[in-house]
This record gives C-alpha cells, sequence and structure tokens, in this order.
C-alpha cells in the first residue's frame, strides 16, 4: 500500500544520499557538476531546494509553538521566533553545530516516544480508505523521494570536514543509519497518525486549526502541562535541522558567484533567514498543498544530480577519490566545461515533463503510470551523460 511505499522508497533515497555523503559532494559540485560559472544553475537549484526546506521546518515549529498556547501566540510569531533561533545556532560555526546535533535528537526522540504512546491508543482507528492503484503508489513515492534525495546536493557540505583517511565504510553506516533510522520508521508513524486522524475529534479539530502542531498538541493533551513541554521541546528539536540547512546555504552562496566568496557567511545566513520567515508565513496558509508542490518538483532536479554524480565517479573517475584534483576548484581554465553535465541534465526533462503529476499538471505518461519523473531524470541523465562527457573530455583534452 501507500504507507508501504514509504519504507521501500525510504530506503532507495536514503542509499542515494548516503552514496554522496560518503564521497563530499562539495568536490563534485565544483569539478564534475559544472564549470567555475556553469555550477550557478545547480547551486541556484539547492538554494531554492534548502530554503524551501528550512520555510518547511519553520512552519511546522511556529504552528505547533501556536497549537499549545490555543492561538494566543499566532503561527506567524512562532514562525519567526523558530527561524531566528535557528539563524543563531547557525552563527555558531561547524563545531558547534556538529555537537549539538550530536545530541539534539535524543530529546527529540523521547518526545515522539511520549506522544506515541500518550495518543497511541487511537492509531488502531483508521479512517477507511480505498486500495490505492499503482499510479496513486508511484506518486506518492515520488513525494517521498523528493524528500530524501536532494540531501545528496548537501552531504558533502559536511563530509568534506572529515579527514582523508577516514573510513569509507564507517561514513556510509553513519550516514545511512543517521538518515533512515529516523525517516523511515516517522513516515510510517506519520502515516498511521494521518489515517487515525479523520476519527478521532481532537485530533481532527487540532489539524484544522493548525496543522501539524494542532495533532501534536491533541496527541499530548491528556498529559496537560507536560504534554504541552513535549510539544515544545519537539518544535525546537527542528532547530537543528533548520540550523544545518542554513549553514549549507551560506556554503553554497559562496559558490553562485566568484566575488561571493569574499562576504561573510554570517550574512548570506541574516538575508536567508530574512527570506524564509516571509515565505513560510504565506505557506502556512494552505501547508499541505504547498508541501506537496515543492517537494514533488525538487526530486526530479536532484535526481538528475545524483545521476552525473554517480556515473562520474564510478564510470570517469573509477571510483578513485584521488583522482580529484581539489587545487584546481578555482581555476576555470582546468575544469570541466560542465556541458556535458547540463546538458544531459536538461535533456533529461523531455521525458521527465511527460512523466510528471502534480497538482498542477499532469504529462501524459503520468496519467497512465502515475509520477516517474524523478526514475526518469535519473535514468535518462545518466545514459546521456556518458556520451556528452567523453565528448566534452575529447574536445577539452582533459577530464
Amino acid at each position: 500500500g501507500v504507507g508501504g511505499s514509504a519504507s521501500w522508497v525510504g530506503v532507495f533515497g536514503v542509499l542515494v544520499g548516503r552514496d554522496d555523503g560518503t564521497f563530499g559532494g562539495l568536490i563534485f559540485l565544483v569539478t564534475t557538476f559544472s564549470s567555475y560559472y556553469l555550477v550557478s544553475v545547480p547551486v541556484i537549484l539547492n538554494l531554492a531546494t534548502l530554503t524551501g526546506f528550512c520555510v518547511i521546518d519553520s512552519v511546522i515549529g511556529g504552528q505547533s509553538l501556536s497549537a499549545i498556547t490555543h492561538g494566543h501566540l499566532t503561527p506567524d510569531v512562532g514562525i519567526v521566533v523558530i527561524a531566528i533561533l535557528a539563524m543563531l545556532v547557525c552563527f555558531c560555526g561547524f563545531k558547534i553545530l556538529h555537537r549539538y546535533e550530536r545530541f539534539a535528537w535524543i530529546p527529540a526522540l523521547i518526545a515522539i516516544v511520549i506522544a506515541t504512546g500518550t495518543g497511541g491508543k487511537h492509531l488502531s482507528n483508521q479512517a477507511a480508505f480505498e486500495t490505492p492503484e499503482a499510479s496513486t503508489i508511484l506518486s506518492f513515492s515520488a513525494l517521498i523521494a523528493g524528500f530524501l534525495i536532494p540531501w545528496a546536493a548537501l552531504a558533502g557540505d559536511f563530509a568534506v570536514y572529515m579527514v582523508p583517511e577516514a573510513s569509507s565504510t564507517k561514513v556510509f553506516a553513519y550516514t545511512y543509519g543517521g538518515l533512515f533510522l529516523p525517516t523511515v520508521p516517522l513516515m510510517v508513524l506519520g502515516a498511521a497518525i494521518g489515517g487515525a486522524c479523520p476519527n478521532v475529534p481532537s485530533w481532527q479539530a487540532g489539524y484544522d486549526s493548525t496543522s501539524v502542531g494542532g495533532v501534536l498538541a491533541a496527541m499530548l493533551e491528556p498529559a496537560g502541562g507536560f504534554g504541552k513541554f513535549v510539544v515544545v521541546l519537539l518544535a525546537f528539536s527542528l532547530l537543528g535541522n533548520i540550523a544545518a540547512t542554513m549553514y549549507s546555504i551560506t556554503l553554497n552562496f559562496q559558490l553562485l558567484l566568484p566575488w561571493m566568496v569574499r562576504v561573510p557567511r554570517f550574512l548570506f545566513a541574516i538575508v536567508i533567514t530574512a527570506i524564509v520567515i516571509p515565505v513560510a508565513i504565506r505557506a502556512a496558509t494552505s501547508f499541505f498543498d504547498n508541501l506537496e508542490n515543492f517537494i514533488g518538483v525538487i526530486g526530479y532536479w536532484a535526481s538528475a544530480f545524483v545521476a552525473v554524480v554517480v556515473i562520474e565517479h564510478a564510470w570517469f573517475r573509477k571510483s578513485d577519490c584521488s583522482a580529484y584534483d581539489h587545487e584546481k576548484w578555482d581555476k576555470s581554465n582546468m575544469l570541466p566545461s560542465g556541458l556535458a553535465a547540463l546538458g544531459a541534465s536538461v535533456l533529461s526533462f523531455a521525458l521527465v515533463v511527460p512523466s510528471m503529476a502534480q497538482v498542477w499538471y499532469t504529462g501524459p505518461i503520468a496519467k497512465t503510470t502515475g509520477d516517474i519523473g524523478f526514475e526518469s531524470a535519473f535514468v535518462v541523465t545518466g545514459l546521456l551523460y556518458v556520451p556528452l562527457r567523453y565528448l566534452e573530455i575529447r574536445i577539452q583534452k582533459r577530464v
């Protein structure tokens, strides 16, 4: 069923993000996906993606804070509080952020267990739904993939801090476990809560008032004041996600244009916070529609990006990390032109577009199959990149 697809697509999406985490995507982004200047194209797409995830987390956190005050603290104010606090955490830099992330998951996990224990008796009270068709499952799977695969584009921003002698096996295990263990079980739990929500009046009322935060507050209401504390804890647990994403955004800004490397990164964090707050306030008015539209689209470009990275590393670099000359990263005349990667990615959309199934557009292929856009992007980009990259190497006479 649809819930089951969350599990197997989650495994695939985590696997993709894990691969790029193992290698260090920042080097790939500069040396293989684009040239010194064309790198701006994937950077812009990645900036939009990361900003979107900051918006999502800010909305959920803001609505959660609002839910426990019964509207006295509006979701808008909650969004401002969450976004500004996350920016302050981001200011602390990688070392502090890394230490924070190492332990922040523990109270979050405890809070989720408490919420599940408090409201768990209602989880078996599932609403009746028609058996989903294959096309519905594929479209839902595309949303799950769109949530997970973009991790591949930012994983290297953090893996690059590891010493070169770090074991690839350990990096693989830590990254895969760190993504899989929280993602797949929580998606399944979320599906169970969503399925029970229509049959539990207090949950439905909470959802109608403040969406996800309202449901959490309703689940924990039997715990009284302690339940409200747990909701606050869950809201603040999002600070780690937002702060880490903002940290990646500041790095992406420095790749956007060569001169931006001279701009202090904390200024980019301020700029992105100023963008996130009003966008999140607007998105909160129709949160799940906006969420579905956003996640559905970002999976397409991220799949194309992953195809280029995987083939470049496995085929053209023979899976040898020493094949990358780090000294060339800022020398435009020694980098690939980027046309092979960009051309393969853009041309893949000739099949991606008719394979899309979005609220605002459903392609002719997707009408029969469901959304297979991210699969199409991955396969077609991979097939086109090989000959185009060989041509690029032949013309430029360098890898």
